[in-house]
């Protein structure tokens, strides 16, 4: 399921918005529902955000072992349109 943030669309304004919305929060939904449009405490509008995603970041590129050690086949070009399995 995945997580979305939505944050009151008047955050600057303090008498519109609770402390809870007014930061931002979390909400975990399933997919198939429609985003949310007001806050669970206050009943204030709130929009949803858009977040970064966390990615893994590989430093460097894979070996011909790690990739075995992975799972993935390897693959070498011999001749035009030919490959071999390593």
């Amino acid at each position: 399921m995945p997580i979305y943030e939505y944050v009151s669309e008047a955050a600057d304004d303090p008498e519109h918005s609770c402390r809870v919305c007014a930061k931002g929060f979390e909400l975990r939904r399933p997919i198939d529902r429609a985003p949310l449009e007001v806050c669970p405490l206050c009943k204030n509008p709130v929009k949803k955000v858009i977040s970064r995603i966390n990615t893994p970041t590989i430093t460097k590129p894979l070996s011909v072992s790690d990739a075995k050690k992975a799972g993935f086949t390897i693959l070498q070009k011999r001749d035009q349109g030919v490959y071999e399995k390593l």
